[in-house]
């Protein structure tokens, strides 16, 4: 099996620490807290017919009717908390000039924003800037009733942590994939008791929250008449419609096998779905749905529910196909141990795609790239899709400069070598790091998947992996052989640079004084930086230096640091393809999670000047149909002027499970 069974939903990747404004197109929505709402265009949407665009309004209907459920699989109070704060929000009639209710409305955007009370980075439970008392004041004054034991959780210290990764994992997790009451080892024990066929097995426990009934754990699964099954009726009436519009016939196949998984819940037929999903390459339209991505599970079996609809950037891909049908190259000639080298990379498929809906655990903060299915035996046989959300890098630059690459680059040539090539490093990067680097690599025969050997650890490991074979191959002049890059040495420069401050430094912006670092992302990003600077310490690869007062990370020898980054993808390689847990806990925990202290609080310091937020997220623009003798007749894309009005309105047209 190879290795590379996690998709890189990387909405936490870090931004484009500059760019320029391209058009007069204004993409700042709003801003609150540290969170910065923008908007997006959708490119090549003139050029699609009115088919193709019925296609693109019908899934993306059916992604968001099925908006709530990542609210309650994220906190079982969520969806109450929600609507009370919403109801709030519309009807207190009271004096809006005092701090506390500027604070309640700050409040109320950023659990917007999280899909919950829990912040969507950090994972810690948010903590209202308004008292107890005043909220009391306002329930009474606009007649809204919640129940006691869910907004009594918005001030108490009961369910602190959406994901914990420490102490009883399950149980000490607000997460609501599992019963209040269940323990981790109770959740293993179910799950690996669970025979599936070993060369073909299903995702068990993707589908479902697993629960106590009577001492006995049942699962309810997640489908049409079972668990969110009005919200998932309504998202199979939009995919009916979206079948009879499809391009193609393979995509016609694969919607009928989504709709029947959906009333189903089977899991042998997600698998039918998401290998004809994975072959249907043709047409302009495509989409990624369903319960996809494991992060928010803490022992990583459930999927949390989303959906991007996307329409293909055919330039770009045709410049990025050529990895493709390179990728065999890139893993032939890769560092691994020869046993971990995969013998045929079948069927990688990568493009740039531009997004034209979302929703879900995508939105609103977004993947900035995508690679499905999960399934490894799905992707050895039948091959993946990789793809880069285009127009949402696009609108990151071009929402404007942020000011911290000055303040956190070490002098004026790694800044001008980030103004030049920074951006198209970064694109490289995550083209490199889904293309070739989840795609890479075996495990040994007779070893478990990862995410039974590496447990909690399976996550932050395979996004480490897979950036460290994009960064292997970053400083190669390969990419410049094949096109991608009009000067390897430099485009690969800027790429080490910028990946060495963010893991080391520029990251830490994102984490309280104090906190040390949960989310799996931001520790593969520190635990690759970190060993490489402490093992090439000796010969001062990278070297760290007091400026002024300031602390900065330079690099002094890019060629080492590529050999470190090869070494670093071997060991990652032979824990995931041995099933070293012990290796790879050492590796994250050692590297990955603590903080220096002074240096954080250095860093917090130097990042106070910036008004720039250290989040920012999107608002979706609005498809709406033009109707003529009961007929949709034409489209018209409509920017929402805020957030607060695109939040109510969902709430209001899509809240299937209030």
């Amino acid at each position: 099996m190879t290795i590379s069974i996690t998709s890189c939903n990387d909405a936490n990747k870090a931004e484009p620490e500059i760019a320029k404004q391209v058009d007069d197109f204004d993409y700042n929505v709003g801003r609150f807290a540290d969170i910065g709402v923008l908007r997006y265009q959708i490119p090549g949407w003139e050029e699609l017919t009115l088919k193709q665009q019925k296609l693109v309004y019908y899934l993306t209907q059916a992604g968001l009717s099925g908006r709530d459920i990542i609210w309650d699989q994220n906190y079982r109070h969520n969806l109450a908390i929600r609507k009370g704060l919403e109801d709030i929000y519309v009807n207190y009639s009271g004096d809006k000039t005092v701090a506390a209710w500027k604070e309640f409305v700050k409040y109320l955007n950023r659990v917007w924003f999280a899909n919950g009370i829990h912040h969507h980075y950090s994972m810690d439970k948010m903590k209202p800037g308004f008292s107890k008392d005043y909220f009391k004041t306002l329930m009474e004054e606009a007649d809204v009733t919640i129940p006691n034991e869910a907004w009594q959780v918005m001030f108490n210290d009961k369910d602190v942590k959406k994901v914990v990764l420490d102490k009883d994992i399950v149980l000490a997790s607000a997460v609501n994939f599992y019963g209040p009451n269940v323990t981790t080892a109770e959740a293993r024990d179910f799950y690996s008791s669970i025979k599936v066929d070993k060369e073909r097995p299903i995702e068990v426990g993707l589908n479902s929250r697993l629960v106590k009934q009577n001492g006995r754990l049942v699962e309810q699964m997640y489908k049409s008449g079972g668990l969110y099954g009005e919200a998932i009726d309504k998202m199979i009436y939009w995919l009916e419609k979206a079948k009879e519009v499809a391009e193609t016939e393979q995509q016609q196949n694969a919607l009928g096998l989504l709709i029947e998984y959906y009333q189903s819940g089977d899991l042998k037929k997600w698998d039918e779905y998401a290998i004809a999903w994975a072959k249907s390459t043709d047409g302009a339209v495509d989409w990624i749905t369903g319960f996809v991505e494991v992060y928010n599970d803490p022992i990583a079996y459930k999927g949390s529910y989303e959906t991007i609809v996307q329409i293909k950037d055919f330039d770009m891909s045709r410049k990025m196909e050529v990895l493709s049908e390179n990728a065999q190259w890139f893993e032939d000639n890769s560092p691994l141990m020869e046993e971990h080298k995969k013998k045929e990379v079948t069927g990688v498929s990568y493009k740039t795609v531009n997004v034209a809906g979302e929703a879900g655990d995508a939105s609103p903060a977004t993947p900035i790239g995508v690679n499905l299915p999960n399934n490894v035996w799905i992707r050895e046989v039948h091959g993946s899709k990789s793809v880069s959300l285009g127009n949402i890098i696009s609108a990151y630059g071009s929402a404007g400069s942020t000011g911290r690459l000055e303040e956190f680059a070490f002098d004026e040539e790694e800044i001008a070598l980030e103004k030049e090539y920074g951006a198209i490093a970064d694109k490289l990067h995550t083209a490199l790091h889904e293309v070739v680097g989840h795609a890479s690599g075996q495990i040994n025969d007779g070893v478990g998947t990862p995410k039974e050997t590496l447990k909690s650890y399976k996550s932050t490991i395979e996004e480490g992996r897979a950036d460290l074979f994009g960064l292997y191959y970053l400083m190669d002049p390969k990419i410049e052989e094949l096109g991608l890059v009009d000067d390897w040495e430099k485009a690969g420069t800027a790429a080490y640079d910028g990946y060495i401050r963010n893991g080391l430094v520029s990251q830490l912006v994102r984490l309280e004084l104090g906190q040390d670092i949960e989310e799996a992302h931001m520790r593969n990003r520190q635990w690759v930086s970190a060993w490489v600077y402490e093992k090439g310490k000796d010969s001062n690869v990278i070297e760290k230096i007091t400026k002024d007062g300031k602390t900065y990370y330079n690099i002094n020898d890019y060629e080492k640091l590529r050999e470190l980054f090869g070494e670093l993808l071997r060991e990652t390689q032979r824990i995931t393809s041995e099933g070293d847990f012990k290796a790879g806990q050492e590796l994250v925990e050692n590297y990955g999670v603590k903080v220096d202290q002074e240096l954080h609080k250095e860093i917090l310091e130097r990042n106070a000047k910036f008004r720039s937020p250290a989040y920012r997220g999107f608002v979706n623009p609005v498809i709406v149909p033009i109707m003529e003798s009961g007929e949709i007749k034409e489209f018209r894309i409509d920017q929402p002027q805020s957030f607060e009005d695109q939040m109510l309105m969902y709430s209001k047209n899509y809240g299937y499970l209030d």
